[in-house]
């Protein structure tokens, strides 16, 4: 009975790996759009959707010290939104989520304002409440992949 009992327990585990994988690439969907729209805010110079995106207690890697907390960052990035077209851009090329689906990185290439890549950048998102995928570490890198 208790190799029956296992059994099943372990054909449950098993049926329950496609689905797990099948959300996990949801998710994955759900942050690269979260980060395209976020991208998307300097593209349209719109500092208070930038501000939506990021998490009140997030680190951001900008400068010679790390930016802590929400107000900091913001006020750090303002410069950049301030011109009439955007300095920089990038995009999600990879994302990957953690299989509870609250973590997630997402990382890619970042553009000059003619289009040329000169760096890379990696964020780290933390899913705060159904949907909403908030910015919690990001680091740009001079480096080109």
């Amino acid at each position: 009975m208790r190799r029956f009992t296992a059994l099943i327990f372990a054909l449950a585990a098993l049926a329950a790996l496609p689905a797990r994988a099948a959300d996990r690439a949801a998710l994955e969907a759900e942050v690269a759009a979260t980060e395209t729209a976020f991208a998307k805010t300097m593209a349209d110079r719109d500092l208070a959707a930038f501000s939506g995106f990021i998490s009140g207690e997030a680190v951001f890697f900008t400068g010679a010290a790390p930016l802590r907390g929400k107000s900091a960052i913001v006020a750090t990035w303002q410069r950049w939104f301030t011109d009439k077209q955007a300095p920089f851009s990038w995009r999600p090329e990879k994302v990957e989520v953690l299989d509870s689906g609250t973590l997630a990185l997402s990382t890619g290439p970042v553009f000059d304002k003619t289009g040329k890549q000169f760096g890379s950048y990696t964020s780290i998102w933390r899913l705060e409440a159904p949907g909403a995928w908030r910015i919690v570490f990001d680091k740009g890198c001079g480096c080109v992949d």
